[in-house]
């Protein structure tokens, strides 16, 4: 059989994520608001995951956890900030390598995007002295702002195309930049709070009513991005391709454009009963810190920290958010029907998840950080194969990580040596268990939310129970996820439940045992 008889025997490949997207912010998964006709579509016709969970809550970590296949603590991204070194092995070198087009659409957040050393996602490079040589500022929204010629070095992280998009909302930058400046004459007159729409009905912070149109908005550039590059692809289909559309919504700033900004209203948000928290002597420490933070006037100065809010302005940030998943899922639409339409659907496995989610109101919080609660950690996940068109729920447990091994075995692949995540292929075929845990690292590079010392936390997850451990602190979390799902109840001290917590931490310190590194050379190989 000739070399291009094999390959037209490899599926394709069309990933699509979007940002800080709790699962829960979809029709499929049970939201009774917020409709996704679009995203449903590939639910109602694949294998829809009910505890996929990411292996960092956090968007570089987590982003170069898919990438490798690796926990942060391997591939060295343990948070924010930190630039995934070039000597890591991606599952999109695996598949350049064997013949794949590879290429991305959107958000990439695989290096540092602005140049605040504020523990945000945009932070500056840390320790890039220990990072294989090449450059680790290609992301920068300042250089794609001033620099004409800037322009990513490819092959990037595997990718040998590329339509990047940095940073969030109106704001974007990287190659949609240059895109918005073809399409308008003062594309600066159009992005920030500075030239906002006034609207009085939405005062939570990070909110605004862009100017900007939805034609020239982020998500519809990764659109356009991404039909243009299906159809570039349907002119060679016996070449198969891997394609990442990576869309920055719904990620704050809350700006949803035009028609979406106004689609849901904030009266029309349940106030779910996380909202209804218990007594400050019940809460764990960061959270109660969180509460009296916000009770003595002093709201946080970082964009990017959690902070604890009011139930209208957690109503307000989800109506908004909704809007902006409601124009993500369009676009969604336009994709799936461009695929049809070009005759690439037939052999085209189509994924759908995010890199994290959002507290939304979730024990009085917006945004995210070191607290683990569902709605952070836990992420949609939907595979739909191209022969086999039926729903299905999955109950297993399944990690960030397990996307790329996945993928890979799809691809009738090798993983390369260090990979740790598993594949999901037997589990979607009923021929096999998901994970009996799941781990999941969170790390700073200095104290958050009111804890002494340099944060470091673990999360174990077994079906049932999530128990959390930080450093430095003499207290933990167990919560009863059956009995408590809204994580209301922390057990750690309840000595009824003393030899599940002793059970728990055995198998953490297992999990951390086997999530060692395996590889004899950095960054894993092949």
């Amino acid at each position: 059989m000739s070399d291009a008889s094999q390959a037209a025997k490899r599926p394709n490949f069309l990933l699509i994520m979007t940002d800080q997207h709790r699962a829960d912010h979809l029709s499929c998964y049970g939201n009774p608001v917020l409709k996704t006709p679009h995203i449903d579509r590939i639910s109602d016709q694949g294998a829809t995951f009910e505890e996929c969970y990411a292996a960092a809550p956090a968007g570089m970590p987590n982003r170069a956890s898919l990438m490798t296949g690796r926990m942060p603590s391997l591939h060295g991204v343990r948070h924010n900030g930190i630039p995934l070194d070039l000597r890591n092995v991606t599952f999109t070198e695996i598949l350049a390598q064997h013949g794949y087009r590879t290429a991305l659409v959107g958000i990439a957040n695989l290096q540092s995007m602005c140049g605040s050393d504020d523990g945000g996602e945009h932070a500056e490079p840390h320790a890039e002295a220990t990072h294989r040589a090449g450059r680790y500022d290609q992301e920068l929204a300042s250089r794609w702002e001033s620099e004409p010629d800037h322009a990513l070095d490819l092959p990037y992280y595997g990718f040998h195309d590329a339509a990047l998009v940095s940073e969030h909302g109106d704001l974007a930058s990287g190659q949609y930049q240059r895109w918005l400046s073809e399409r308008h004459p003062k594309p600066d007159t159009l992005r920030g709070r500075r030239n906002a729409l006034g609207d009085p009905t939405f005062t939570v912070p990070q909110a605004w009513r862009t100017a900007m149109p939805e034609e020239l908005y982020p998500t519809t550039y990764v659109t356009e991005q991404t039909l243009v590059r299906l159809q570039r692809f349907a002119r060679k289909p016996d070449t198969p391709f891997f394609l990442e559309c990576s869309f920055p919504d719904p990620h704050h700033p809350f700006t949803p454009p035009g028609y979406y900004w106004g689609l849901y209203q904030p009266a029309d948000i349940p106030t779910r009963g996380c909202w209804h928290m218990p007594e400050p002597r019940r809460m764990p420490p960061h959270l109660r810190w969180l509460h009296e933070q916000r009770d003595d006037g002093n709201p946080p100065h970082n964009p990017r920290a959690p902070f604890a809010c009011s139930v209208r302005e957690a109503q307000e940030a989800v109506a908004l958010t909704y809007g902006m998943i409601t124009m993500v899922d369009d676009a969604i639409g336009r994709i799936l029907d461009r695929l049809e339409q070009l005759g690439l659907a037939q052999n085209t496995v189509v994924i759908f998840t995010s890199d994290h989610g959002d507290f939304m109101g979730d024990h009085g919080l917006l945004l995210k950080g070191p607290l683990h609660y569902s709605g952070l950690i836990r992420v949609p996940l939907i595979w739909r194969e191209p022969d086999v068109r039926e729903k299905r729920r999955i109950r297993g447990l399944a990690s960030t990580i397990d996307i790329p091994a996945s993928i890979i075995a799809r691809a009738g692949l090798e993983p390369f040596n260090g990979m740790q995540g598993r594949s999901l292929i037997p589990l979607m075929e009923d021929n096999g268990d998901g994970r009996e845990c799941v781990l999941i690292e969170d790390e700073a590079h200095g104290s958050s939310v009111g804890l002494k010392g340099r944060l470091k936390l673990r999360s174990l997850l077994d079906g049932r129970f999530r128990m959390s451990l930080y450093s430095e602190q003499d207290w933990g979390e167990l919560y009863d996820l059956t009995e408590d799902p809204e994580e209301h109840i922390n057990l750690w001290e309840d000595s009824s439940y003393a030899v599940i917590r002793g059970h728990l931490t055995e198998l953490l310190a297992e999990e951390m045992i086997a999530s060692s590194e395996t590889s004899p050379k950095p960054g894993g190989n092949v």
